[in-house]
């Protein structure tokens, strides 16, 4: 059974390639940037005041301060802040955000257990895989169910984290994964709504997957069968085509953590190929609003029923998070300001009536293609009112394997999160093999973001 393979490869000893470590420590940087952003913009403040509520032993950090609580507790409010702002990374093949799921348990058990900086490390890519694999054993299969990705494989990747930081035998992980299993969810009815609920899956995940691995060490069971037998996580929640095996493929040989795309823009992936387009556009011509008489895009057909969705107003976003998830309106801030950032949504930014205008002609078709939407190629048609077609084309979008953010890059976005106050926490961060315990590292993060708060509060 997958499941038992997988729990065997993710307990043992491995020799993970220096590449992978690499990887996994930008995208951990990353999280930490994202989850401080958050901090910073109180986005996640339920999450954090239900996980204080919550209590518990002294065991796990909530990120971004000195608060203690029960690594489950934590991993909750953590999952939440790493994915707040939607800012946080994305695996193409699975279309899951892997680190709001990995981050959030590695730490919290890591602390838990006094695990070292390798430890956490290691436990971290034994997530990133998971995560990733989970998702893209039924490419698009769970959202084309109505179900958020990164939560139905996120209790996996969290469940098998917290079975290797707390030393379970293969049986037990094996019975954590079944477990986990019946927890995976999250539903997508937030796309119609401008509800929450997205920001939370990654918290849900991770504290589940938690759960599931105490649970298999106090001695339940769940069932071997999760991934490929009857009644399992596909069987149950995916439509379409779905192949298990994808889970176990080349395990410790090809490494999808690497795989991992960092996004330059706190917006759905599935339309940063089309804003990147419109930027290579601009690099032609410069033009304004007002020169704009329509945009037409091209986009794949999975991407297309989520960021242009008619059933809902696409122009006149009823949230922040409905505007991340509006290709016409991200696509008009972005003639609009010649840029996307953190300000772009906003609740002044969203509500300004020009953008809204310039929003009802973006136009969009469908661009069938065989790879992964979030790899897809970007394609759009601007034409002037002058009578000049401008077309703008991107094989993919920036940040993902094969067009990574520069290390510069990198560092600027995450400046941009946690503030300027935050260079000893990257370098622990980029040190974390070398780091004797965790505590240091999340010290770091509680300091930053205080001097995060006070800029704020000083400006």
């Amino acid at each position: 059974m997958k499941s038992r393979e997988l729990a065997e490869w993710g307990l043992a000893t491995m020799e993970i390639p220096p590449s992978v470590c690499q990887a996994a420590l930008r995208h951990l940087l990353d999280g930490f940037g994202a989850a401080l952003g958050a901090q910073r913009t109180r986005a996640a403040e339920p999450a954090i005041e239900v996980a204080r509520g919550l209590g518990g032993p002294a065991e796990a950090t909530i990120l971004g301060s000195d608060t203690k609580v029960s690594s489950p507790a934590a991993a909750l409010a953590n999952g939440t802040l790493v994915h707040a702002l939607d800012f946080d990374d994305t695996h193409a093949g699975g279309l899951v955000h892997a680190t709001a799921v990995v981050l959030p348990a590695a730490f919290a058990v890591g602390q838990q257990v006094g695990a070292t900086g390798r430890q956490v490390l290691e436990a971290a890519i034994v997530g990133y895989e998971t995560a990733c694999r989970v998702a893209a054993a039924a490419p698009n299969g769970f959202h084309a169910r109505g179900l958020h990705a990164t939560m139905v494989a996120g209790v996996f990747s969290s469940a098998l984290i917290a079975a290797r930081l707390a030393r379970l035998t293969p049986g037990q992980a094996a019975n954590a994964l079944g477990i986990a299993g019946s927890q995976a969810g999250g539903l997508l009815a937030f796309l119609s709504t401008g509800a929450s609920t997205k920001q939370l899956h990654p918290g849900f995940a991770s504290q589940s997957g938690i759960l599931a691995a105490r649970l298999a060490a106090a001695g339940a069971t769940g069932p071997e069968t999760v991934f490929d037998g009857p009644h399992g996580v596909y069987e149950a929640l995916a439509d379409g085509f779905f192949d298990p095996g994808v889970i176990t493929a080349g395990l410790g040989e090809s490494w999808e953590t690497e795989r991992i795309g960092i996004k330059p823009y706190p917006a759905c992936q599935l339309l940063h190929a089309t804003i990147d387009a419109l930027l290579d556009a601009k690099a032609q011509v410069c033009f304004a609003p007002d020169d704009v008489d329509f945009v037409t895009a091209q986009v794949h057909p999975d991407s297309a029923v989520v960021v242009c969705d008619s059933s809902r107003d696409l122009t006149r976003p009823a949230s922040s998070y409905a505007a991340k998830f509006s290709l016409p309106w991200s696509a008009a801030a972005l003639i609009a300001d010649g840029h996307l950032g953190l300000d772009t949504f906003g609740a002044a930014s969203i509500a300004r009536p020009e953008v809204a205008a310039l929003a009802s002609r973006i136009r969009w078709e469908l661009m069938p293609a065989p790879c992964a939407a979030a790899d897809a190629r970007g394609v759009v048609r601007v034409i002037l009112r002058d009578g000049r077609q401008i077309l703008g084309t991107v094989e993919r979008s920036a940040g993902g394997p094969d067009k990574p953010l520069s290390r510069e890059a990198l560092l600027a976005k995450f400046a941009g999160n946690a503030g300027t106050g935050a260079p000893e926490l990257v370098r622990l961060i980029e040190a974390l093999e070398d780091q004797p315990e965790i505590d240091g590292v999340l010290a770091a993060a509680a300091r930053a973001s205080a001097e995060a708060n006070k800029e704020v509060e000083d400006s």
